[in-house]
């Protein structure tokens, strides 16, 4: 009777051994995954941060052509007081 029982023992931990191996490998795939979403979220911001000076420099470039604009129409007598 203790021999079943210690077998029975010996093969629950078996299986509690395995049920731990699988864990971690799930586990390393889950790392693995999440370092590739950070990593692609870090280009994403990259991106952003490379879009949003994009668009600061076209509202220089505006802000530079509406002054000239105003200049020449001063210049010229054009401009509404």
């Amino acid at each position: 009777m203790t021999e079943n029982v210690d077998n029975l023992i010996l093969e629950h931990l078996r299986a509690i051994r395995g049920d731990i191996t699988a864990l971690r490998d799930d586990t390393r795939e889950v790392k693995t995954r999440l370092t590739s979403l950070e990593t692609a979220v870090s280009s994403m911001r990259r991106e952003l941060a490379d879009l949003y000076a994009d668009v600061v420099g076209q509202h220089s470039r505006y802000d530079r052509l509406l002054e000239r604009i105003e200049r020449l129409e001063k210049r010229l007598e054009l401009s509404q007081p």
